[in-house]
């Protein structure tokens, strides 16, 4: 398809597009919020449990859920609900899209309600014994159903172009989002059931107690593979549009294939190295998930490389002479070109996030910074460095091409991911410095270890925290820089006719598929070793000799059902 292609698309699509593009936005905006209050909180700048109305954990969940679930879900699904119509050059099916969106709307109010009102501070794993509200369950429950159906409404669209394009290659685009939502669809599998099964009715009051052990170990099967399901949509926009917006093209067309299988591959039977500290799994479970964990490390790599060989060869085609001269012959502040910045500075931080992950995934280092400060340093290095700018690059590129609107202050825009990429550095070190010396992660640190006036005060993390709120502060400057750029140009008039149009790379390696043609049989190769790893793991959890547990509000130590039965005594 040529790159440069711009389809028509129709009004209910485009409305859909900007509807999962915009209501996201505009919830991420109390996220970032609620994000400044933590690194608050936390550098002891407020010492209080609250903040105007706002709890710490009340933020806290907020921030994780509105920032590393809802935004993110809602984006992949708009993405896909533009790209892949436009990738097979065809129309999207309009009642089940709608169906979805709007499932997705009604599950995320819920949810938002739940928290927003205090019913709901579980953090964004939501483990139990603590027990949120029934309808952040049953929202969340909602806005998985509701992608769920975006993805199915894809497949028909994808399987009427294998019929009428034989023998040809499915377009790379198209390859990526359903890598994406192939690996999301199975993960979601096992919070679905944890949710609607344990959570749900427990919440109700239809149960009374839950095996903890093994609802933990559903979220983690779906919740590492999550990291995926936000990375995914990223790399499919590296491999088919970052060397394009570099002005070169796809160096292989063939390892990018093969990255997005070797994704669906490992990215799910990994889930346990995020429990190497729960005592109901066996050693041995974990240490393979360990080997795992690292083998999903090698995507990653070809991809370095991959891009790289992309990269230098556009460089090199716009004069860039010498080993290391085609690096700084990038466009990094080319305003015709403004999405390749987002995607730039992400893979930079990325850098950084791939490292780190290496050390979560060790079996024994993973001991050292485990529920420490080191693993939010860590993981902002990934979902909030590549994720999320390329994410807000897309999304302001959906916004101008379907909304018909040029986007106003272009030089801030280009500017937005370089703050960003300055404050993420500054946060994630002064996290991950602080996790080193045991600094824990989720505490208000302002009312306990730095709290002068605590038993509990530990002077010495005051540098890293300090440090920690200074990245926190100039990634709040970038997000509000960035807001400034979106509303500007949602709010203008119309300056052209709206329409799909995305910058697709042509490879200059265009090798045959091979193996690479069929879905199918990674899916199911994908399963067994899902079987292999996880069949152990769910014994260890059923056969364990602890108790279920009842549950309990976040501010009480005492069980919910003993507070109804003081409540309902005479």
């Amino acid at each position: 398809m040529n790159a440069t292609l711009k389809l028509p698309i129709e009004p209910w699509a485009r409305r859909l597009v900007l509807l999962e593009i915009a209501l996201p936005v505009v919830l991420l905006v109390l996220g970032i919020y609620a994000g400044l209050l933590q690194v608050l909180f936390r550098a002891g700048v407020i010492q209080a449990a609250e903040f105007w109305g706002w709890e710490y954990y009340q933020a806290l969940t907020l921030h994780g859920v509105v920032n590393a679930i809802v935004f993110t879900t809602f984006f992949a699904v708009a993405f896909g609900n533009a790209l892949v119509p436009y990738a097979l050059g065809t129309k999207l099916p309009l009642r089940w899209a709608w169906v979805s969106g709007i499932m997705m709307i009604v599950g995320t109010l819920m949810a938002a309600w739940a928290i927003l009102a205090g019913k709901a501070s579980v953090l964004y794993t939501f483990y139990p014994p603590l027990m949120a509200h029934p309808f952040f369950y049953l929202g969340a429950a909602l806005l998985i159903i509701g992608s769920w159906i975006a993805f199915f409404n894809w497949i028909p669209l994808y399987l009427r172009w294998r019929r009428e394009h034989p023998g040809e290659k499915t377009p790379l685009a198209v390859v990526g989002m359903f890598a994406t939502f192939i690996v999301w669809l199975i993960a979601t599998v096992a919070v679905a059931i944890e949710v609607v099964v344990l959570l749900l009715p427990w919440s109700l009051g239809w149960t009374q107690e839950v095996n903890v052990p093994l609802a933990r170990m559903l979220f983690w099967f779906f919740g590492h593979p999550l990291v995926y399901f936000w990375l995914l949509p990223a790399y499919t926009m590296y491999y088919t549009m970052l060397p394009r917006l570099g002005g070169g093209k796809l160096y292989s067309d063939k390892v990018a294939r093969l990255v997005f299988m070797l994704f669906i591959l490992f990215s799910i039977p990994v889930g346990a190295h995020h429990q190497f500290a729960e005592p109901a799994i066996s050693s041995g479970s974990k240490l393979l998930h360990s080997f795992l964990t690292f083998a999903v490390a090698l995507p990653s790599l070809l991809t370095a490389f991959t891009l790289a060989a992309s990269l230098e060869y556009g460089a090199r085609q716009r004069g860039a002479r010498g080993l290391f001269d085609w690096i700084v012959k990038q466009p990094f502040f080319s305003t015709d070109g403004w999405m390749f910045s987002y995607l730039i500075a992400g893979l930079i931080i990325f850098i950084m996030g791939g490292i780190s992950g290496i050390i979560n995934a060790s079996y024994s280092m993973n001991l050292l910074v485990h529920n420490t400060s080191w693993l939010p340093g860590h993981f902002h290095l990934t979902v909030a460095g590549p994720v999320l700018l390329a994410f807000l690059g897309m999304s302001l590129h959906l916004l101008a091409t379907h909304a018909g609107k040029e986007i106003r202050l272009k030089r801030l825009a280009v500017a937005v991911p370089y703050l960003w990429l300055i404050g993420v550095f500054t946060f994630s070190w002064g996290l991950m410095r602080g996790g080193l010396h045991g600094e824990p992660r989720r505490t208000n640190l302002g009312m306990s270890y730095l709290n002068p006036d605590s038993p509990f005060y530990h002077p010495e993390w005051k540098l890293y925290v300090t440090v920690t709120m200074i990245g926190g502060i100039i990634m709040t400057l970038a997000m509000i820089a960035y807001f400034t750029v979106f509303f500007a140009t949602a709010l203008r008039s119309r300056t052209k006719e709206p329409a799909a149009e995305f910058p697709l790379s042509e490879a200059y390696h265009d090798e045959p598929a091979g193996a690479l043609t069929n879905l199918r049989p990674w899916v199911i190769t994908a399963i067994v070793l899902i079987v292999i790893a996880y069949t152990p793991m769910v014994r260890d959890v059923l056969r364990g000799t602890f108790s279920n547990a009842p549950g309990y509000e976040p501010h009480n130590p005492a069980p919910v059902n003993q507070i109804e039965q003081l409540d309902t005594s005479p």
